[in-house]
């Protein structure tokens, strides 16, 4: 059974930086598509980065643009999210995720991490 784990939320004032951390149980490299999505309370679920697995194409929501990357470390199953130029509007619960196939819905995903920024 697949199992995604994310760490690495808290507290943090604006402006400030962290790093996500979201361990597969498999080799990460078996998914086609890794991602990162948020959700605050009352609201969806929303997309915020992605890479496909052979490195060659990722994807950011705009508001993340130049702020956010995503990244992995085949070696240790593990992809990350750096965060940097918080933003109180980026509070929230954040979620990876992963699959198999190159669209479509993900069918992995973690139990989240909680990320709140003071401002």
């Amino acid at each position: 059974q697949v199992q995604l784990v994310e760490s690495g939320g808290g507290l943090v004032q604006a402006g400030g930086s962290l790093r996500l951390s979201c361990a597969a149980s498999g080799r990460i490299f078996s998914y086609s598509r890794l991602g990162w999505f948020r959700q605050v309370p009352g609201k969806e679920r929303e997309f915020v980065a992605a890479m496909r697995r052979d490195g060659q194409y990722y994807e950011y929501a705009d508001f993340v643009k130049g702020r956010f990357t995503i990244s992995r470390d085949n070696a240790k199953n593990t992809v990350y999210l750096q965060m940097n130029s918080l933003k109180s509007e980026d509070t929230a619960v954040y979620y990876c995720a992963a699959d198999e196939d190159r669209t479509g819905p993900y069918e992995y995903w973690g139990q989240g991490t909680q990320v709140t920024v003071s401002s």
